[in-house]
This record gives C-alpha cells, sequence and structure tokens, in this order.
C-alpha cells in the first residue's frame, strides 16, 4: 500500500490527497471491485458522478474496503439537467441515497452550462447542501474564470477546488491562474491526454525523462500534473496500473523537464471541442 501521498489542503479547510481515482466507465460489480482495489492500493480520494451511473459501485467499494471511511474523500457531481435549485438539493440526495453513505467530501457541479443560466442557482443549492451537512466541501468543474467571479461576486462563497480537462497538450496556465485566485484547488481530468491515443506516453522526450529517473512516461505525466499544483485524477482499473499511477512522489522533474512537457501545449487544444463556453452537459 502506498503511504507517501501527500495532501492539500482546501480553501475550507478539508484535506485532500494530491492525486485520485477517476472511476468513469468503471461500472457494476466489476467496476466496485476494481474502485475496492483501488482504495486497498492506496487511493484515498473517489471521484464519480451522477452521470456515471456508478455511485452505487462507488458506495459498495467504500463499505467493502478495509479503509475507515474517515480517511477517505468521496466525489461526486451535480448534472446540467438538475441545476434548478430545489432539483439540485434531490439530486445531491439522490446521489447520497445511491451510494448508500451519509456525505459526500466533496460534491461538485459538474458543467456550468452557460446556455441555460442556471449555474448559479445550482451553487447556491450546493452551499445548502454543505449547510445540511449532505457535503463536506463544495466545488465546480469546467467553470471558466468569468464563471467562478460570476458565482463568487453573487454569494461571498468561492468553490474549494474547479475540475478542468488538463493535460500536456492543455495546460490552462491561465485558468489555473484564475482558480489560484480564488484560493481554489485545480483539478485534472484526462490527465494523459488520452484522446490522442497514446500520444504523449510515446514521445521520445518523454520517454527519455521517464528513462533518467527510472519511471514510465506516465508516471512522468501525472509527476507533472503534481508539480504544477493541480491533482490528477487518472483512471485505472488494474491493480498493476493503480499502483504505477501511485508511485509518483519518490522523485522530481527539474524545471527543464516540466518546461518539456508544457512544451506540448503549443497549440494549446482541447481533445474533444468541449469549450465549456459553450459545451452544454445534460
Amino acid at each position: 500500500m502506498t503511504t507517501n501521498i501527500p495532501n492539500l489542503t482546501l480553501n475550507d479547510g478539508l484535506d485532500i490527497p494530491a492525486i485520485g481515482l477517476g472511476t468513469y466507465s468503471l461500472n457494476g460489480f466489476e467496476g466496485a471491485k476494481s474502485i475496492q482495489t483501488g482504495i486497498e492500493a492506496g487511493y484515498r480520494l473517489i471521484d464519480s458522478a451522477f452521470n456515471y451511473e456508478n455511485e452505487g459501485a462507488v458506495g459498495r467499494a467504500v463499505r467493502e474496503a478495509s479503509v475507515p471511511r474517515d480517511q477517505l474523500r468521496i466525489c461526486s457531481k451535480l448534472p446540467g439537467r438538475h441545476h434548478a435549485y430545489d432539483k439540485a438539493l434531490l439530486t445531491i440526495e439522490e446521489s447520497l441515497l445511491r451510494t448508500g453513505l451519509d456525505y459526500f467530501d466533496l460534491y461538485i457541479i459538474h458543467w456550468p452550462n452557460p446556455k441555460q443560466g442556471k449555474y448559479l442557482e445550482a451553487w447556491q443549492a450546493m452551499i445548502e447542501a454543505k449547510k445540511r451537512g449532505y457535503v463536506r466541501s463544495i466545488g465546480v468543474s469546467n467553470f471558466l474564470p468569468e464563471h467562478l467571479d460570476h458565482i463568487v461576486s453573487e454569494t461571498g462563497v468561492a468553490p474549494s477546488l474547479n475540475q478542468v480537462e488538463l493535460h500536456p497538450y492543455f495546460e490552462q496556465a491561465e485558468q489555473r491562474e484564475a482558480n489560484a485566485k480564488h484560493g481554489i484547488i485545480t483539478e485534472s481530468w484526462s490527465p494523459l491526454g488520452r484522446g490522442k491515443g497514446d500520444g504523449v506516453l510515446q514521445d521520445s522526450v518523454v520517454k527519455a525523462v521517464a528513462n533518467v529517473h527510472g519511471k514510465t512516461p506516465t508516471q512522468i505525466i501525472l509527476r507533472w500534473h503534481t508539480q504544477l499544483g493541480a491533482v490528477p485524477i487518472p483512471k485505472a482499473g488494474s491493480r498493476e496500473h493503480q499502483e504505477e499511477n501511485l508511485n509518483i512522489f519518490d522523485f522530481e522533474l527539474t524545471e527543464d523537464q516540466m518546461e518539456i512537457i508544457s512544451a506540448f501545449s503549443v497549440n494549446n487544444q482541447r481533445l474533444w471541442n468541449q469549450d465549456p463556453a459553450e459545451y452544454e452537459e445534460f
């Protein structure tokens, strides 16, 4: 079991590990088994979403794992179709019932869906959910700087975390700076840039950096995230890949090596053209 994962403290005082387990497509009994394996391997931050339809699998994994509940940080996400205040609160309650848990450590708005214009209403519901004890910490996902500024100015409450697309092809420097302005931790979805196949993981320069440290290209990229101050949440179903992903805290990339990885962002490209200014998720 990996025990050397550092913690980060969110702006509301909750601590989270510097790496988490993505669970998209880990569903059903096999998904629950994979998530439980991840917990046994050392993951303490587990990311899910209402729309992944695997909150039940996450809950089962948490209940059957040998790790005490208070040592875990379980996160789920509010879908776009439930941004209306009352619907949002009911959805969070439903998420709790699906998992069989008494509370979430983190609950976040999955996408801002600015065209429907209800993300402020959803954020107000999140604030209420925290007051009710449904959630320990509230955050957002895919919120652009203008979305963050809007909800903070209207409510006075900044999200604790913003989960965004972040990988070597899209390093999100401006977004990370905007998050930091509000004391918001950046979390990275699709941290390995898999939308380009194996892309950066097969690059000869990245492989050379990996050889210097005696690590795999995957470990180099995940370490790049943590040194940027971001929390990567790679998905991994097998124990082998789960342990590989966790084993990134016993070395450090040099400034030059960090720049090598960041140089892949020359065109600053999203993988699936999901621009939060336009993209709608329901």
